[in-house]
């Protein structure tokens, strides 16, 4: 973006403030630079000048989504809707607001009105398949991947890359999907002037992330952090997009980091210029394409080097990201060539974990709805990694090892019952299902210590999911794919010591599940194998972690001339 439009229809409504239309414009542009309350005051005034315009309802809608009244939003996107009930876009935003509130169906609902008024738009098509995919909801998910795939492919639409990862595209489809998103940031944005050399007597590192609270990124890191902090290596800052959420973790956090930045609330441009301002020498988007973080602050250049890692699993596509931080066994060789960074690689797994987290003893199985005998299976990913290929492998699992149950997270909606549904069309008791609902972290924790093996999916695996398993004592059956997003419990696995656990086909996986259900002795063998390794692997090393990823974070302190891979041709 070279030409701010904000400017031209600023100037425009102080000739003619009784501009509807453009009051509205000005309010899409508002919300574009992430500025919720200009973009909210916009609309309001578009509002008074045509009351219960869609269009100006909607962009109100907007706003408040991104100010957090979620209720709020849904009351006026649901307006919107109704004084425009053939209007595509503004049901997509509908179905969004409706997730947040906890109406899945509803949401469902509003995702298949759009499609069904669009049905050749692919972005919608991509919604509708990714929500249907949370609601394990598997009607048409061919047709609809299909759809998206061919969009991602021909450069025809841009989705969203996160939801991506769930369809069984290669790691150069993934960069293409990337590619096509960053291509669209590209063009709403401009880029800060150049940073000037660093005056800095000590490396600054940044991170950037909505999820410094109670959330997997600060689950995962405030340990690494606060080795850090003891190593002294560097100076560390947090650039929070989320608010305080007066956890233990954020506590923890702000106390690791030599400065915790609230950025929450913020423009894309101030987040940026707040970077800027730090003097940051390198900086980790710990976002990535996952929703809610800020790639329009990233794609100004608010740091000198600016890198991928932890939290999405895959390429950014980005030629304003220059590096990612892996491991060999997530990001083999071979697949460099689906990334647009440079590649740097830790000695040990990319992902840290926090070892200072306590196992509580746990409720009795009763009190967790599991029987008093038989083998616990379990799967603690999302419901929309819970694909038909996966959830079939489990299920001929459960069919080969009498008494056993599987145990799974509630999902949203009416997910429950669809799963109780395909496990009975495929010969298994629908009470073999067992759902936990969400629980807090150290009560998950200890529930954990009940299950005897975790059955993993593909092709996005657990990550997070995955490690907390292993630190409780379950071991992770796994089939690496051929994308990062399909190898991150592989790594957690080879890395711990535990190849075994990795296996080469859906076949080998379900021979490998079902001999170890039915072998008690082996089962227990596999999980005091697990508990030696937990402490001598390396896998929960955070102070070795700590001395790799200052290593890491020195090789990439000058930047390197970029490769161009992350531009569209």
């Amino acid at each position: 973006m070279h030409n701010d439009p904000r400017i031209e229809l600023r100037r425009a409504l102080e000739l003619n403030p009784g501009d509807g239309y453009a009051w509205i414009l000005l309010a899409e542009h508002e919300l574009d630079a992430g500025d919720a309350q200009a973009g909210a005051m916009a609309a309001q005034r578009a509002l008074a000048l045509r009351p219960g315009h869609p269009e100006a309802l909607a962009r109100l809608g907007r706003a408040q989504w991104m100010q957090g009244r979620r209720d709020e939003a849904v009351d006026s996107l649901r307006a919107a809707a109704d004084n425009a009930p053939q209007h595509p876009g503004i049901a997509v935003w509908l179905g969004h607001a409706l997730e947040d509130v906890g109406e899945a169906e509803a949401a469902a609902d509003a995702y298949s009105r759009a499609h069904a008024l669009a049905p050749q738009e692919p972005q919608i098509a991509a919604y509708l398949l990714a929500w249907r995919r949370k609601l394990c909801d598997w009607r048409d998910l061919d047709a609809l991947s299909a759809q998206v795939r061919a969009a991602v492919n021909e450069g025809s639409a841009s989705v969203e890359p996160l939801a991506f990862l769930s369809e069984d595209a290669a790691a150069t489809e993934q960069l293409r999907c990337a590619q096509l998103r960053a291509h669209a940031i590209a063009r709403m944005v401009r880029p800060l002037p150049p940073a000037p050399a660093t005056t800095n007597e000590r490396l600054r590192v940044g991170f950037l992330s909505n999820g410094f609270g109670a959330h997997p990124t600060g689950l995962l890191t405030v340990a690494l952090f606060e080795e850090l902090r003891t190593l002294d290596a560097f100076d560390l800052h947090l650039f929070a997009l989320n608010r305080d959420d007066a956890s233990a973790i954020r506590a923890r956090l702000q106390a690791a980091a030599h400065a915790l930045h609230d950025v929450s609330m913020q423009p894309h441009q101030r987040v940026a210029e707040r970077i800027r301002e730090a003097g940051i020498d390198v900086l980790f988007d710990l976002r990535g394409w996952g929703g809610g973080g800020a790639p329009e602050a990233l794609a100004m250049r608010s740091a000198r080097v600016q890198v991928n890692w932890l939290a999405y699993p895959g390429t950014s596509g980005a030629p304003w990201i220059d590096h990612v931080l892996a491991d060999a066994f997530v990001l083999p060789t071979a697949m460099e060539a689906a990334f647009s960074e440079s590649v740097v690689r830790l000695p040990r797994c990319f992902q840290p974990s926090d070892t200072r987290r306590a196992l509580p003893e746990p409720p009795t199985r009763a009190q967790c709805g599991l029987p008093e005998h038989g083998v616990v299976f379990c799967c603690f990913n999302n419901s929309y990694k819970l694909n038909p290929r996966s959830m079939s492998r489990a299920f001929a699992v459960l069919r080969d090892v009498p008494d056993s149950i599987l145990w799974l997270l509630s999902g949203p909606g009416r997910a429950d019952d669809r799963l109780r549904a395909a496990a009975q069309a495929q010969g298994v008791a629908s009470q073999r299902l067992v759902f936990m609902a969400k629980q807090p972290h150290a009560d998950y924790l200890a529930r954990l210590r009940h299950a005897d093996l975790f059955l993993d999916t593909e092709p996005y695996n657990a990550h997070t999911t995955a490690s907390d398993a292993l630190w409780a004592g379950c071991p992770v059956l796994t089939r690496p794919g051929g994308t990062f997003a399909a190898r991150v419990a592989g790594s957690l696995n080879h890395h711990l010591g535990m190849p075994s656990m990795n296996v080469d086909s859906d076949e080998a996986f379900i021979a490998r599940a079902v001999a170890l259900g039915r072998d008690p002795q082996a089962l227990a063998a596999l999980r005091e194998e697990l508990a030696l390794r937990r402490h001598d692997s390396g896998l929960f090393d955070m102070t070795g972690f700590a001395r790799d990823f200052a290593d890491a974070v020195r090789s990439m302190a000058h930047p390197r001339p970029f490769s161009g891979v992350g531009s569209l041709p």
